[in-house]
Formats: C-alpha cells, sequence, structure tokens
C-alpha cells in the first residue's frame, strides 16, 4: 500500500483530501436524508434470495395442487412463473446457486431450488439446469455434505432436507425426527429441555417435526404415542406464535418451511397455513424474488441516526421528533408471545413479526440518546426518551449471561452458535448501557459493563481480533468477519475511552496489519473493481475499520487512516458507495445483503474520520435537508 509522503507535500494532500472530504460527507448526507421515507425513518432494502425464492415457491405449488381452485389461483399462478424466471437467472457457473445473486454458491440453496422445481413438475422443462445443479450437489457430496455444514445444530439441515422429501428427491429416512412435543412445555423452561433447534425456530421444530411423524413414524410405540398425544396442543402454540402478518420473525424461508409442512400433512385449510400463505403472497417482489426478510426498518433508522451523530447538521429541516416518536412506538411494551421476552426491547422491524433481541435495542438506546442530546425535541419527547431508556437498560440488564456476555434473544440458550453469546452484541449493550449509565439508576449498570468487557478480553482471538455473531465475508477463511467484529468491539473501547487497554491496542493492531494493499478494508476475489482503483476491498468493511481506527486519534495510526479516508472518498466520487456487497448472516448462516449499508456505514466512517486529529477540519459543518 502506498504510504504518504513525509516533506511538505503532506500539508497540501491533506488539505485536499479535506476538501474531497467534506463534499463526499455532503453527498453521502444528502443521500442518506433522501432515503428517508415521509414517515421519518429508514425501510432499506433486502436483496432478493434465491433460498426465499425457492422455498416461497415449493410452497406455494404444494398449496395449488391441495387447493386448485383457491381464491388466490391467479395472483399465485403469475408468481411461481415470474419466481422461475428469476430464479433461473441465478445460477451460477459452477452449477450451484448462492443466497444472493452476488453470493458464492452453496449447498443448501442448491438443493432447495431443485426442490422448488421438482415441486413445481418443472424438472424435464428445466433439464439442463437440474443437470447441472444436481452435478454440483453431488460434488458437494449431497445430503452428508449438508448435515456436515449445519453440525448438531438442526435448525436449517432438518427443514431443508423435509423440503426435499415432500418434493420426493430424498428419502423420507433422510429426514431427522424433531420432538415437537418440546413444543408443549411452558416457555419459560425451553432452555432446560435441550431443544435440537435455535430459539427462535419452534415454529418450525412443531411443523418439520409433525410432518416427519406422519410420514415415517418412530418405531417405538411409547415415542409414537407420546407425539400423537402432543400433536393437538403444539399446533396451538405454533398458531399462538403466529404474528399478525403471518410472517414467522417476517422470514419468508422459516413461514414457507411451517406452511408447507401442514399444507402435505392435509392441513391446507389451517389458520396458520391461510395465514402464511398471504405473507408469501406480500412478500413477493416485482422483479420475481422474495427476500430473506419483510425489512429491516428499525435497525436501518438506528443505524442512520447513529452515523449521523458523528457529524450532526446543525442546519437542516429534518423533522426528527417525527423519527423519534415512530422509533418510541417500536419499543416493545408487552411480553413477546414468540419468545417471552419481557417488556423494553426493540427488534429489527416495526412489523409484527419482528422480535426483540439485543442487538437492535442497545442500537435504539444509542440513537435515542444521540437525538436528546442533539436534535431541537419538545421537552415532553425527552421525558418519553428518558422513560423508554430506563426500560431498554433494565431489559438489556436482564438478559445477560452466566459467560457475562449477551445473547441475540434469550438468556440461557448457548447449544447452538447463533445463541451463544457474541462480543459484537456484547460491545454493542456495553456502548448503550455507557451512554445511559449517568440518567438510569440501577446498581446493576456498572458490574454489568465491567462484566461484559472482561467476556470480551476472554473471546479475543490470538491475533487481536474479534469475529462476530451475525456477519459474514464469504472470501475469508470459514466465512468468518473480523473486519466487522474487531471495528464494533473497538468502538465499546472508545466510547469507555479504553484504547489504552491490552485488548484495544492488540485490536487496532490487527485492523492496521489487515489494511489490503488498495487502502480498503475486508472484501475479497469476488469483489474486484481495478478499474475504479478501488481493488477488492468492500465500502462496508473499510468504513467500518476506518471509523473504529479514526477514533484511536493514535498518530502512529495516521498514515492507513488517510489511505483508508482516500479509498472511501474515492468510492463516493465514482458512486460505488452504493453498491452492497452480502456481508450479512440471517438465520442459520444465510446470506443477504443490504442496500442501506455502504450508505450509512460510509457516513458514520467518514463523519468520524473527519472529525478526527488525522485530518484538520475546523469550521466544517454538513449542511442536508434544506
Amino acid at each position: 500500500m502506498e504510504t504518504l509522503p513525509t516533506d511538505n507535500s503532506t500539508f497540501d494532500l491533506r488539505q485536499d483530501l479535506r476538501r474531497r472530504g467534506r463534499t463526499a460527507l455532503r453527498k453521502l448526507h444528502q443521500s442518506l436524508f433522501e432515503a428517508r421515507n415521509s414517515e421519518g425513518h429508514w425501510v432499506g432494502e433486502l436483496s432478493g434470495s434465491a433460498l426465499s425464492t425457492a422455498t416461497a415457491l415449493s410452497t406455494l405449488c404444494f398449496y395449488q395442487k391441495a387447493i386448485p381452485d383457491n381464491r388466490h389461483r391467479t395472483r399465485i399462478q403469475y408468481q411461481i412463473d415470474r419466481g422461475f424466471q428469476w430464479l433461473t437467472n441465478q445460477q451460477n457457473s459452477d452449477g450451484g446457486f448462492g443466497d444472493t445473486d452476488l453470493s458464492h454458491s452453496n449447498i443448501s440453496t442448491t438443493m432447495l431450488v431443485v426442490a422448488a422445481i421438482h415441486a413445481a413438475d418443472r424438472a424435464s422443462e428445466l433439464g439442463v439446469l437440474v443437470s447441472k445443479a444436481e452435478k454440483y450437489i453431488e460434488e458437494q457430496g449431497g445430503v452428508p455434505a449438508l448435515r456436515a455444514r449445519y453440525g448438531a445444530d438442526k435448525t436449517f439441515a432438518v427443514p431443508i432436507l423435509a423440503n426435499c422429501a415432500m418434493a420426493e428427491i430424498v428419502e423420507w429416512e433422510a429426514v431427522s425426527p424433531l420432538p415437537f412435543e418440546a413444543a408443549c412445555v411452558p416457555q419459560r423452561f425451553y432452555n432446560w429441555v435441550q431443544m435440537p433447534v435455535v430459539s427462535y425456530a419452534v415454529p418450525a421444530l412443531v411443523a418439520i417435526g409433525q410432518i416427519k411423524f406422519f410420514k415415517d413414524p418412530p418405531w417405538n410405540p411409547v415415542t409414537r404415542l407420546l407425539r400423537k398425544a402432543t400433536v393437538g396442543k403444539s399446533l396451538q402454540v405454533l398458531n399462538r406464535m403466529q404474528p399478525a402478518s403471518g410472517g414467522f420473525l417476517e422470514a419468508v424461508p422459516l413461514t414457507s418451511f411451517v406452511s408447507m409442512a401442514l399444507i402435505q400433512s392435509d392441513r391446507e385449510n389451517h389458520p396458520v397455513v391461510k395465514k402464511g400463505i398471504q405473507f408469501i403472497l406480500n412478500s413477493f417482489r416485482d422483479e420475481g424474488s422474495w427476500p430473506i426478510d419483510t425489512n429491516l426498518a428499525t435497525w436501518n433508522t438506528t443505524l442512520s441516526i447513529n452515523a449521523i451523530a458523528n457529524r450532526w447538521p446543525t442546519k437542516s429541516r429534518i423533522n426528527w421528533a417525527q423519527t423519534c416518536e415512530w422509533l418510541l412506538s417500536c419499543q416493545y411494551q408487552e411480553v413477546h408471545p414468540f419468545t417471552g421476552a419481557k417488556p423494553g426491547g426493540w427488534g429489527w422491524s416495526d412489523l409484527s413479526g419482528a422480535v426483540p433481541d439485543a442487538d437492535d435495542t442497545p442500537g435504539a438506546l444509542l440513537a435515542l440518546a444521540n437525538l436528546r442530546e442533539m436534535a431541537e425535541l419538545p421537552a415532553t419527547q425527552k421525558s418519553q426518551i428518558a422513560k423508554a431508556a430506563k426500560a431498554g437498560v433494565t431489559w438489556l440488564l436482564n438478559l445477560q449471561n452466566r459467560d457475562q456476555g449477551w445473547p441475540t434473544f434469550c438468556r440461557g440458550w448457548g447449544k447452538f452458535p447463533f445463541d451463544r453469546s457474541g462480543t459484537d452484541i456484547t460491545a454493542h449493550v456495553l456502548r448503550s448501557l455507557m451512554a445511559w449509565k449517568a440518567e438510569v439508576s440501577d446498581d446493576r449498570i456498572s458490574a454489568a459493563i465491567s462484566k461484559g468487557f472482561e467476556f470480551i478480553e476472554k473471546n479475543q482471538c490470538e491475533d487481536g481480533s474479534w469475529n462476530p455473531l451475525w456477519f459474514g465475508n464469504q472470501d475469508y477463511k470459514e466465512e468468518l468477519n473480523p473486519f466487522y467484529g474487531t471495528a464494533k468491539v473497538l468502538l465499546a473501547y472508545r466510547d469507555a475511552n479504553a484504547f489504552d487497554t491490552k485488548a484495544a491496542k492488540k485490536g487496532l493492531n490487527w485492523i492496521v496489519e489487515n489494511q489490503n494493499d488498495d487502502g480498503g478494508w475486508g472484501g475479497g476475489s469476488s469483489l474486484q473493481r481495478p478499474e475504479l482503483g478501488l481493488g477488492t476491498s468492500s465500502v462496508e468493511e473499510t468504513s467500518l475499520c476506518l471509523e473504529a481506527l479514526a477514533s484511536s486519534q493514535n498518530p502512529e495510526h495516521s498514515s492507513c487512516v488517510i489511505n483508508g479516508i482516500e479509498w472511501l472518498v474515492k468510492s463516493v466520487e465514482t458512486e460505488q458507495f452504493q453498491r452492497s456487497w452480502p456481508i450479512g448472516f440471517y438465520f442459520a448462516k444465510l446470506w443477504y445483503y443490504e442496500k442501506h449499508y455502504p450508505l450509512v456505514f460510509a457516513t458514520a466512517a467518514l463523519g468520524s474520520a473527519l472529525n478526527s486529529t488525522f485530518v484538520s477540519n475546523q469550521g466544517f459543518e454538513p449542511r442536508v435537508g434544506e
């Protein structure tokens, strides 16, 4: 990587970069505010998903066969036809399918696509596509390879194989049984039952467990009697868990798995199926695809507010009171039927299928702190913020695990990867607790913060990095994303004024040592942009690492920060900040990209970098929304 010269030209270079940085940040701010909807928040847009599309198509095809004269038949047929048109254009050169149009092929998505084609009786029509896909599946190792992808966690492997069995491309004996009777246990005892699925997958446990029971009953007569006796009661649990939208977790794959299992076990008229089919139909996009989730509106809104806070526009006509009112309305005021979570948390969306969690809740708390401090809000609204913050902080304190970290949804579920405590989530929680510590009277806060940092230090990798729970890099070893994880953890050290600690220094050194030759961070071979001089780095990961490194104010990092700013400014100048890349994991390692991420992460990073001592920034005030 080219470094800055040490002669007098350094000043001129920084002056030019400061000018370009100002222009770039104004452009980012303007784009960010243009993305804000009329209701005062940011919805964003999730990528179309081949996996979601395949599961939706299987479900709609099974439903059409079960009830050919249903009232949705014209709409369903249109969506099936458009869905297959879109899906056939997503096959990669190796014959497989990836979760998004920018993703590497994987065996899970490829098997589900083949299953959808067979469910629609289109195997002969799409013979060449199917042949290539089946060859890819065989080369990857078939059913054993699918099981190996998820290990002991049956959350996704069993539904995928059940979908394939329903489409008659695998035998039912390949589908592991799921103890759906466990759902009849009171919700507060779920973590003691040793569920074979993660906390948020109980609907799949019930529906997929039941169809396996009907299609391939256990040989043990006692088990058969027990499960038969709990079919009705567990189905009632499933019914209670279904949100008003019909979409379990607002997720097309989970809702599809549940609906198709009930349809294929002759319960196509069940209320859960009717609401599930309606949700799937409503989630269809005109391009022919289905996303993995409806939207991440709450998450995107809090990311936007917190990004803007790094360089708050002092002159604007933004109605922040409207935004604040919307965000306050997203806080859960009742016990959540899905996880049994108490009131006080926030989920990723304002929609009924979202679930309160320990990443969106701290995001909301930080956003409310920024709004209260920087925006012009009425006194009554500031009082509402204080009340909401107290409830949110209490909710988080009650969620802390025994290992002193924070999980995503439920305390005490640590058997499978996405239920364990996460360093990125813990760091986010710590930032929110520190932001409200002086305002919220709770004797537990100081101890929780101290123990949280202990958890983070214990889980630091030997090389100084941290790996996140819900984000990955498809080109990095084992699909990990230490760029995201390390940057997010270091922001907690920044907020604690603790960059001088051993753990923080190791983390900062890791970021310095892993800067790409092009000046950015992360990315990989699937992000080739040599014609723009941007190399293979990603906007998302570069932004995150730059924000963390610039926050250190360490002169030893000057060259790295300046080169990172140069890369990011160039990405704005060439419009590449609008190009997303799959870094997000959804449930069960399902990839996605969000079109809002590069914009919001770049805004946060440049705001932070231009505030730092690395680039003199006197007199700069972004003016947007005028």
